[in-house]
């Protein structure tokens, strides 16, 4: 999640190291009978540079969704114990409450909202904020990226509904119609403190869903303006600090909050965020002290890290995955195949994930990661556990010789790629003399600018380059690389993805029709009226079965399946079927589960962080 400026914006970036400098060393704290300080009280952190909004729902990266992690207060929040372990504790609401089961199959959470709650313009903060914050992270109007993530509360599916129109749009695709354009989530107010939420079925990860950014709630005066979240004059939240300082793309000024229900307990009274995506600028400022913790730092520089600054350098575990996405509606096959219809998009299956294994995934964690990644073969991440407790990637796939869709191991490489290139050679033309395909039409690869992108690209680059491929590599500006991506606007583009909870439905529900993160393009475009793909769910006691169905009807049907069944050994078996769908496809190539790696001053205390990759300073202290 890192970005790039250009060079001609040299000057930007010399201002804001410039204005983030030795602001960590600002302090009022506790003096020493010889009047010297020894706490400060302000912190300079770097996480990435600009975020692509500050809305809440909207949001879509870690470093924003961080930024408001520290600016609003929902229902829960994850909060560090004093052993360091991280739980799901109340904060808006007075409680955590457990569920009331209705006669129907649905189950009603009730919340009351604690005392005296404020919004940073000293409004209270009602219920119906809750209420309209959710409809509209949910609603058509809105389409949120993350929408899909109300599924869980009833209602959403016919917030969703369509019906064909019977009319056809320039490309010849059927124009649809919402059935419900009126329709709401079941989340009422029944007065100003109560929140009444009704859900389709039990969801054993709800009290994650409310503490995730999405559920965060706004106030509907203030999101009447469009550009609300673009200026820290119109920027109103509630939680544990206020934005009092936005300097685009270079700082962004967050201060504690007198009102915050718990401000006493808040420690660090301003967090300056310095808007970088240079690693050398970031390790640079951390080393000279005027940044005391850094997201990201040079790839070549880790193994002397480790060395120089052993009590600062740190790789924590994160539940995420580093892969490579296709977009399922480009073109791959050579242009004189006679290949049509279901056999194209067959064959097309079978070439990505041919060309998928020409990667050599224990090279790129050893010598371009460095940091302890492990090698990928399935797309859900390590970290994720089944009911038994084994871990639900070493349950993927369906080989016995191997765990996952891939054989990973250091051995199986050279086999791999000789049976990849194998698979190729079905499909294009290959010379026996210079060992290359000769007609493989040419690949784009999207990567926003990173010293560690760029090194896996310029590796798979190569690795594809010896048998004959060409791949261009393309860099972009994180905002405009992310909407590029969302857009379909690429034949084969970077990608990560950290887990939003605890679950693995949360690396699966993403890739529905309908999902702003569905950058592979699933039932959208051409795609969308393909009939390729069979769902039989009769095994697991409901009544679906699809032969030739498109995508929306199969992936889509199992995913809101998986989220309305109770029994818990069905849904997990469910959920591999749904990753087992995606990895046929040959879109999604995982190269590496994630460590966090970054850097923080030994004098900060106080700071912690999440496997779901959010950095937490609200409870920092730094010693002088």
């Amino acid at each position: 999640m890192k970005k790039f400026l250009a060079l001609m914006l040299t000057l930007v970036m010399v201002v804001s190291m410039a204005s983030c400098a030795g602001k960590g060393a600002s302090s009022t704290g506790t003096g020493s009978k010889d009047g010297t300080t020894t706490t400060a009280t302000e912190i300079s952190v770097s996480l990435a540079s600009e975020p692509g909004t500050m809305d809440p729902a909207l949001n879509t990266t870690v470093d924003g969704g961080t930024m408001c992690a520290h600016l609003f207060s929902g229902l829960v929040k994850w909060n560090q114990t004093k052993d360091g372990k991280l739980e799901l504790v109340a904060d808006a609401a007075k409680e955590l409450v457990e569920p009331t089961e209705n006669s129907d199959g649905t189950v009603t959470y009730t919340y009351t909202l604690r005392d005296g709650l404020k919004w940073s313009d000293g409004k209270d903060v009602t219920a119906k904020d809750f209420v309209f914050a959710w409809n509209r992270a949910a609603g058509t109007e809105l389409a949120a990226d993350y929408a899909y993530m109300f599924q869980v509360i009833q209602g959403y599916d016919e917030m969703w509904e369509t019906r064909d129109t019977g009319k056809k749009d320039d490309k010849g695709e059927p124009i649809l119609e919402y059935v419900n354009p009126d329709a709401k989530l079941a989340v009422e107010a029944p007065d100003d403190k109560t929140i009444k939420v009704t859900l389709t079925n039990n969801v054993a990860y709800w009290n994650e869903l409310l503490a995730f950014p999405t559920y965060y709630p706004v106030r509907e005066d203030v999101v009447s303006n469009e550009n609300w979240a673009t200026d820290p004059k119109t920027y109103v939240s509630n939680g544990a600090y206020t934005l009092t300082g936005w300097d685009h793309n270079s700082l962004i000024t967050l201060t504690k909050n007198p009102d915050y229900y718990d401000a006493a307990n808040i420690t660090m009274d301003t967090i300056k965020f310095c808007l970088s995506d240079d690693a050398n600028n970031m390790l640079s400022n951390f080393k000279k002290g005027d940044w005391q913790m850094i997201d990201d730092v040079p790839t070549n520089e880790i193994e002397t890290l480790k060395k120089d600054y052993p009590d600062e350098f740190k790789i924590a575990g994160q539940l995420g995955t580093y892969y490579v996405c296709w977009n399922i509606n480009e073109e791959i096959l050579p242009s004189d195949s006679t290949l049509t219809g279901e056999d194209a998009e067959k064959a097309k299956e079978e070439i990505r994930n041919a060309v998928n294994q020409l990667f050599d995934r224990n090279y790129i964690a050893e010598k371009i990661g460095q940091a302890g990644q492990q090698p990928a073969s399935s797309f859900v991440a390590m970290g994720l556990t089944e009911p038994d407790g084994s871990e639900f990637y070493e349950n993927a796939g369906h080989n016995k010789d191997f765990t996952g869709y891939y054989n990973v191991s250091k051995d199986a490489f050279e086999s791999t790629y000789s049976a990849a290139v194998e698979t190729l050679k079905k499909y294009y033309k290959f010379d026996d003399a210079t060992q290359k395909f000769t007609n493989f039409p040419t690949l784009t690869y999207l990567y926003n600018t990173n010293e560690g992108h760029k090194a896996i690209a310029e590796y798979l680059q190569s690795a594809l380059a010896g048998v004959g491929i060409t791949m261009n590599l393309e860099n972009q500006e994180w905002a405009t690389f992310v909407a590029t991506r969302k857009a379909g606007d690429y034949s084969i583009a970077r990608n990560g993805w950290l887990g939003d909870y605890n679950d693995p439905i949360s690396f699966l529900d993403m890739w529905v029709s309908n999902s702003g993160n569905n950058d592979v393009q699933y039932g959208k475009g051409d795609h969308v009226s393909l009939k390729l793909y069979d769902l039989d769910l009769t095994p697991y006691g409901y009544d679906v079965n699809v032969k030739n169905g498109t995508w929306a009807d199969t992936y889509d049907v199992l995913i809101s399946t998986i989220k309305t069944c109770n029994d818990n050994d069905k849904r997990y078996k469910m959920m591999h079927l749904a990753e087992d769908m995606l990895m046929e496809t040959g879109c999604i190539c995982p190269l590496y589960y994630y460590t966090d790696i970054y850097m923080i001053s030994k004098n900060v205390k106080g700071f912690y962080s999440s496997p779901l990759g959010y950095k937490f300073f609200m409870h920092c202290t730094i010693e002088k």
